[in-house]
C-alpha cells in the first residue's frame, strides 16, 4: 500500500531544525532515510545533495545555546522514502 504519488518529491537540501529556512513540515510527514556512500544513516541532521555533505552531531557536545554541535560529512548523499 505504498502511495507514492502523494509524496512530496525531496528537496537538495533539508534540515530537521524548525527555525533553518530549509525545513519542510511537510516531507516529515512521511518517513524519510538518508544514505551517505551506500551507507544508511540515521543520525543525520540536515543534506544537501548537490553539494554531497550530511551534518551530524558531534558525539555529545552542545553549542552554547544547548543545541548539539554538529560537523559536516561529506560523500555521495541518496535521500530516500521509507
Amino acid at each position: 500500500m505504498n502511495d507514492t504519488t502523494s509524496r512530496p518529491p525531496l528537496p537538495d537540501r533539508l534540515s530537521i531544525d524548525p527555525r533553518s529556512p530549509h525545513y519542510d513540515a511537510e516531507i516529515f510527514a512521511h518517513d524519510v532515510g538518508i544514505k551517505l556512500n551506500d551507507k544508511e544513516r540515521f543520525d543525520v541532521d540536515e543534506y544537501c545533495i548537490s553539494e554531497g555533505w550530511v551534518k551530524v552531531p558531534a558525539g555529545k557536545t552542545l553549542d552554547r545555546k544547548g543545541n548539539p554541535l554538529l560537523i559536516k560529512v561529506k560523500g555521495r548523499v541518496e535521500p530516500f522514502y521509507r
